[in-house]
């Protein structure tokens, strides 16, 4: 896909990958707008960034997309690329009795909702476009789950799913669909400190871009790079091995 001369919307750009995206494509000559919950942490991405422009907005929210929607489009009328980025990572124990379903639900919409209804009011703005793009940031956990995040890894398989028809859907057209699987990153995804053992974010955003630049439609790095050329049998190995090594490091997890 073209990298510059681009106006692009990154939900949940406040910080983390979306706003280390935001950053290269505001480098690469696209104007941005980045929305998030926070508008503090919008202020602070905007403190870093001027040209940036923000909108709050909770993706998990039906009449928030449909107003981030209208609000770009009548604001930003060339807006040609959507970043589908915004997410919600929780742990969950599912033998501790009843969670609490209406986090377990904002997780849901938030990583599977938000984006397959963005995409699909977005899409026929983007077919009046020269060209547009659709990018969908699942996840590694995408392939092989993370036991002990099962709400999470299930969105992000399902969004792995949409991703795959509706480039098949959307080829012939001028609109291109991307997929980025990240593996774990250091961000503060699933609350701060829990993912310091992953990938340096500015490594890994670069090494997206790059691969972005270069036409690739499926992007991981690292881990979830090798992930996606896994047998099913390698990735039954592999999801097991992660449960176990996570069970070491959190022995409390299941009382």
């Amino acid at each position: 896909m073209r990298t510059s001369g681009n106006t692009v919307l990154i939900t949940g750009g406040a910080s983390g990958i979306g706003l280390a995206l935001a950053q290269r494509f505001l480098q690469a000559g696209s104007e941005v707008v980045v929305c998030g919950r926070r508008e503090e942490k919008l202020r602070e991405a905007q403190q870093k960034f001027p040209e940036l422009h923000t909108r709050v907005c909770d993706v998990s929210d039906a009449s928030n997309r449909e107003d981030l929607f209208s609000w770009t489009t009548k604001q930003f009328p060339a807006v040609n690329v959507l970043v589908n980025n915004a997410g919600i990572q929780q742990r969950v124990n599912l033998l501790s009795g009843h969670p609490d379903w209406h986090s377990l639900h904002q997780e849901i919409a938030a990583n599977l909702e938000g984006p397959v209804h963005l995409t699909t009011l977005f899409i026929p703005h983007f077919l009046t476009q020269e060209n547009s793009a659709i990018i969908n940031v699942s996840s590694g956990l995408a392939v092989t789950p993370a036991v002990w995040a099962p709400v999470y890894s299930a969105t992000k398989a399902g969004l792995h799913s949409f991703t795959r028809s509706l480039r098949i859907q959307l080829s012939g057209t001028n609109t291109s669909v991307v997929e980025i699987l990240p593996p774990a990153v250091n961000t503060d995804l699933g609350g701060p400190g829990l993912h310091t053992f992953g990938a340096p974010l500015n490594d890994f955003a670069d090494s997206v871009f790059a691969e972005l630049s270069q036409g690739i439609v499926e992007i991981g790095y690292g881990s979830s790079k090798e992930r996606l050329k896994s047998s099913h049998e390698e990735i039954e190995r592999g999801t097991r091995a992660m449960w176990e090594n996570f069970l070491k490091n959190n022995p409390d997890f299941l009382r």
